[in-house]
C-alpha cells in the first residue's frame, strides 16, 4: 500500500467516533402506529439494539452506551414498567453468550442498586461474564438519571474520609466519583424519533459532544442510519471551545 493510501485510510480511521451513545426513543410511537400495544414497540426495539451492536462492531465503534431506563421512567404505567423489566432481564440472559463470542464487554450505568433484586444479579453476572471483552464495551444505562448521577457522586466525596478526600475537586477527581469514571465521554450522541433534547443523559459527559437527531423511529434503526449518523460526524469540525 502507498504511503498517500496508507495515510488515507488512517485518516479515516481516526474520525470514527470512539465512543457513540444513543437515546432510543419512539418504541411506543412505533406501536401505536401499528395499533398494538406499547411493549410489542419495546420488544421491536430490543431487536433494533441486535441489529446497531452488530452495525457498530462492523463500524469500529469502541463504546456504545444505550439510554434504556431512565430514573423518570419510573413515572409510566406499571405494567408497561414491569414488561420492559421482563426485556431487560431477556436480554441479558439471552444475549451474554453471543456478546461473548463477539468479544463485546457488557456494562451497565445508573442507579442499578434501586432495581428489582433479581435484575441486579443479573446484571453482575452478565459484567463478570463478559468483562473480558475488549472489542467494544456496551453500556445500558438503567434507572439511569444525568442529574442523580452528579448528585451521587457529591455525595460519595462527602462521604469520603476526610483523610483521603481530595483537598480540592478539579474535573479529573470528581471524574473518579461518577458511575463509569473510566468510561470516555460520547463524542457523538443520537436521539432517535424527531426530539430534539438529551432528557437528562450524560450531562457531565456530553459538554462537547456532538448532537444527531432523526425522525427515524428507535425500532427501524439499523446499520444504514448509524453510518449516517457517523457519517454527518465525520462531516463536522470539532474545536472544544478553540479557532
Amino acid at each position: 500500500m502507498g504511503q498517500g493510501k496508507a495515510n488515507e485510510v488512517e485518516n479515516e480511521v481516526e474520525i470514527i467516533p470512539a465512543h457513540v451513545a444513543i437515546i432510543m426513543d419512539g418504541n411506543g410511537r412505533w406501536a401505536r402506529q401499528r395499533h398494538l400495544p406499547r411493549i410489542m414497540g419495546h420488544y421491536a426495539g430490543v431487536k433494533a439494539v441486535e441489529r446497531t451492536v452488530i452495525a457498530a462492531t462492523n463500524i469500529g465503534i469502541r463504546y456504545l452506551s444505550l439510554f434504556a431506563f431512565s430514573t423518570e421512567n419510573w413515572k409510566r404505567p406499571k405494567g408497561e414498567v414491569l414488561g420492559l423489566f421482563g426485556l431487560f432481564r431477556y436480554y441479558i440472559k439471552c444475549k451474554v453468550k453471543k456478546l461473548k463470542e463477539e468479544n463485546i464487554r457488557l456494562r451497565f450505568s445508573g442507579r442499578t442498586n434501586l432495581l428489582p433484586e433479581d435484575l441486579q444479579d443479573l446484571i453482575l453476572w452478565a459484567q463478570d461474564e463478559t468483562e473480558k471483552g475488549n472489542r467494544m464495551d456496551l453500556v445500558v444505562c438503567l434507572n439511569y438519571g444525568g442529574r442523580q448521577e452528579i448528585i451521587d457522586a457529591v455525595n460519595r466525596i462527602l462521604d469520603t474520609d476526610p483523610e483521603t478526600r481530595p483537598k480540592q475537586i478539579d474535573e479529573e477527581s470528581f471524574r473518579s466519583y461518577l458511575y463509569l469514571p473510566d468510561l470516555p465521554d460520547p463524542d457523538l450522541i443520537i436521539r432517535t424519533s424527531g426530539e430534539k433534547r438529551i432528557s437528562n443523559f450524560w450531562l457531565w459527559q456530553s459538554s462537547y459532544s456532538e448532537l444527531y437527531f432523526t425522525d427515524v423511529l428507535w425500532p427501524d434503526f439499523d446499520e444504514v442510519r448509524l453510518r449516517e449518523a457517523v457519517e454527518e460526524y465525520q462531516r463536522r469540525e470539532r474545536r472544544y471551545g478553540g479557532i
